[in-house]
């Protein structure tokens, strides 16, 4: 199929979108700025933070939190591709967006939202082989093992992305060009499309079931089986240590794939008002809340966490020491400094 992306447009003045927002009623802009500058700022330094632990704590360099760096890198990635924007709207009042910029951000956006659909799917894998096949964990997890699965993640998302881009934005725009959003997406976008736009939606939503029910399958299973292992143990504390290992891993599949599912796998007749507070949940709040999901009810985050910071209040306390026992010289030497 070949997408004539370059040729959709008849004038100068369709070169820009108008995005809608979240809300036009004035008085909401300024709260509502301030929440969502609190909400980006908290993503920013949980999941950097996490990411940044990982690569410091020689005690979480496991397949697990491998993977999870390049979760909360996803999450970084795809909430700074719309807050940023959003936030400029909402405090400048200036909704424009041309037309390589929408592109860009629903491609990026596209791209991201996919790759963690498949970082939860192989993290579910690690799981699985973690809790059911425990002997044989390190051979099949391995480091090489690890890349490649996350490599597979990152080219399924490339080409799915392409593939959502050029759907969306392969028609021809000769309408209004107001997005009734605060982000380019595939709904809003494609109402703006004269020409028949059925194939795309068709196209669209096989590439979300595939993406999104197939990766959910995959997690279904792998904690299918392991809750058939658990089961089977006859020791508590060893079904107690299993579930906490997995929970964090569900809680963060139950919020992101609940509000996505709720997006993209519904008829796009079905989709209303109520999408913009959807995507909000799941563009905005999701990726502040998978740092505090992963390291609140995590032991092993926050053991790290704590050798951490007993390490960094150690070396100020010698940092400080030092600079005490510099002044005592140089007040030996009758200096008396500033």
């Amino acid at each position: 199929m070949v997408l004539h992306i370059s040729a959709c447009w008849s004038s100068e003045r369709y070169k820009i979108f108008i995005l809608l927002g979240i809300t036009d009623t004035p008085w909401a802009q300024a709260p509502l700025f301030v929440l969502f500058l609190l909400i980006y700022i908290v993503t920013l330094v949980g999941n950097l933070g996490l990411m940044v632990l990982v690569w410091v704590a020689p005690s979480l360099h496991t397949p697990m939190y491998f993977f999870l760096t390049h979760f909360s890198l996803a999450d970084v990635c795809y909430s700074t591709v719309i807050s940023p924007k959003m936030l400029t709207d909402l405090l400048f009042g200036d909704k424009t967006i041309s037309w390589a910029g929408c592109v860009t951000q629903f491609h990026l956006f596209a791209l991201f939202v996919t790759a963690e659909c498949h970082l939860l799917a192989a993290m579910a894998y690690d799981r699985h082989v973690a809790i059911c096949h425990p002997l044989s964990y390190v051979l099949v997890v391995s480091s090489r093992a690890c890349w490649q699965l996350v490599a597979w993640c990152y080219l399924v998302a490339s080409l799915s992305a392409l593939l959502y881009t050029g759907c969306t934005f392969g028609g021809s725009f000769c309408g209004p060009h107001h997005i009734d959003h605060f982000f380019c997406d595939a709904s809003p976008v494609l109402r703006l499309v004269c020409s028949d736009t059925r194939g795309c939606e068709a196209a669209i939503f096989a590439l979300a079931v595939a993406n999104g029910l197939g990766t959910s399958v995959v997690i279904l299973l792998s904690y299918g089986r392991i809750l058939r292992a658990v089961l089977g143990t006859s020791s508590a504390p060893s079904r107690a240590r299993a579930f906490r290992t997995c929970a964090s891993h569900l809680a963060s599949v139950a919020v992101f794939y609940g509000s996505l599912f709720f997006m993209y796998l519904q008829p796009a007749s079905r989709h209303g008002s109520r999408d913009k507070v959807a995507s909000v949940f799941y563009t905005v709040v999701s990726p502040m809340l998978n740092p505090f999901i992963y390291s609140l009810r995590n032991r092993e985050v926050k053991a790290a966490l704590g050798k951490c910071r007993r390490k960094v209040l150690n070396l100020c306390q010698e940092q400080r020491g030092a600079a005490c026992g510099i002044r005592e010289f140089w007040n030996g030497l009758g200096w008396k400094g500033p």
